[in-house]
C-alpha cells in the first residue's frame, strides 16, 4: 500500500465557548475565561495585542494565576471563597473543574475540537464489538469519557495516579463509572512496548504527550527524543479496520507539520491521509483566536 497523503495545507481547528466554558477577553499577555461560574485570569505570552473589554471585566475575576517562572509554576489568587472543585460538562461527559497548581483547570478547552472528532469517529465506526480506543497521557480523562459515551471500549492511560483518580471520579460524575474503560497508571511508552509483544490491537489512538514528564518509576520523558520511538509503536498496535490515530502536542519548538511528517513515516504502508495544523481557542466574539497547540491525524 503506498505511504498516506499529508494535507498540502495546515488547518487549524477552532474551538468556540460553550455552556461551561468561554474565553471572553485577551491581551497583554493575558487571557480571560469563563469556566462555569467562574472567572479566571490566566497568562498567555502569545497574547500581543490589547485587551477589549474594560478593565473592571478583568479585575473583576474570581482566580488570576500568577506565574513564578516561564514554565507552568506559579500560584492562584482568590476573591472571595471558592470550591476545591465544580462540575463542568461537554456534550454527554461531565467533569470536574480544579485550580491545579500548574494553571490549568483540569482539562484542556482547546481539545474540544479533537472531542468533536473522536466522538464523530467513535459513533460511525460500527460492527458487532465496541471499537477499541487507546487514550495515552489521558489526563483527567475527558477525551476517554467522550470515546466511552459514544460507545467504545478505552483504555486510558496516564503515569500521574493523582490524574488517573481524577478521570474515575469524573467517570462517576459522568455516569460512565460502568463502561467499558480501563484505568492503568503507568509510564505511556513502557505500556506500549508491552502492547505490541502481546500483539495487542486498537481501532483508535489518541497520542498527547507533554514537553516533559517522568513516569511512576522515575522514567523520563523528553518529546523531542522519545516520540519518533513512541508514534512508531502506536502505528503498530493499529487494527486492521483502524479509524485514527491523534497526535497532539504543545512545545514551542513543534509545529502540526513536523508531526505530520512523523506519522507519514510510521505509517509508510497504511495508505490514508493525515491532516495537520493547530488547535485554537476562539474569544467570544469570534474574530480572535490563540494557537494552543499542533496536531496532526491519521485517517484510513
Amino acid at each position: 500500500m503506498s505511504p498516506p497523503t499529508i494535507a498540502p495545507e495546515s488547518a487549524v481547528m477552532r474551538t468556540v465557548g460553550w455552556r461551561d466554558y468561554a474565553l471572553l477577553d485577551s491581551g497583554n499577555g493575558r487571557k480571560l475565561e469563563r469556566y462555569g461560574p467562574y472567572t479566571v485570569v490566566r497568562p498567555e505570552p502569545q497574547c500581543l495585542w490589547t485587551p477589549r473589554l474594560p478593565a473592571s471585566a478583568w479585575d473583576g475575576a474570581d482566580a488570576v494565576f500568577d506565574p513564578t517562572d516561564e514554565e507552568d509554576a506559579g500560584r492562584w489568587r482568590f476573591k472571595g471563597q471558592h470550591k476545591e472543585t465544580w462540575p463542568l460538562g461537554w456534550g454527554d461527559v461531565r467533569f470536574h473543574g480544579r485550580f491545579t497548581a500548574f494553571r490549568h483547570l483540569a482539562f484542556f478547552p482547546e481539545q474540544a475540537a479533537n472531542w468533536a472528532f473522536l466522538d464523530e469517529a467513535v459513533r460511525a465506526a460500527g460492527g458487532a464489538e465496541p471499537p477499541r480506543v487507546l487514550n495515552l497521557f489521558g489526563y483527567t480523562g475527558v477525551a476517554s469519557l467522550v470515546m466511552a459515551a459514544a460507545g467504545a471500549a478505552v483504555t486510558h492511560v496516564d503515569a500521574s495516579k493523582k490524574a488517573v483518580a481524577w478521570a474515575r471520579e469524573n467517570a462517576e460524575l459522568s455516569g460512565l463509572a460502568d463502561r467499558p474503560i480501563r484505568w492503568i497508571v503507568e509510564d505511556a511508552k513502557k505500556y506500549v512496548a508491552r502492547e505490541v509483544r502481546r500483539g495487542s490491537k486498537y481501532d483508535g489512538i489518541i497520542l498527547d504527550p507533554p514537553k516533559y514528564g517522568r513516569g511512576p518509576d522515575g522514567q523520563v520523558w523528553r518529546l523531542f527524543e522519545d516520540l519518533p520511538e513512541l508514534a512508531g509503536l502506536c502505528c503498530e498496535l493499529l487494527s486492521e479496520n483502524a479509524r485514527f490515530l491523534v497526535l497532539n502536542a504543545y512545545a514551542e519548538r513543534i509545529s502540526g507539520a513536523a508531526l505530520a511528517g512523523l506519522l507519514a513515516e510510521k505509517l509508510s504502508d497504511r495508505g490514508g491521509q493525515i491532516g495537520w495544523g493547530e488547535l485554537a481557542l476562539m474569544e467570544d466574539r469570534g474574530d480572535r483566536a490563540i494557537g494552543m497547540s499542533f496536531y496532526a491525524r491519521w485517517t484510513p
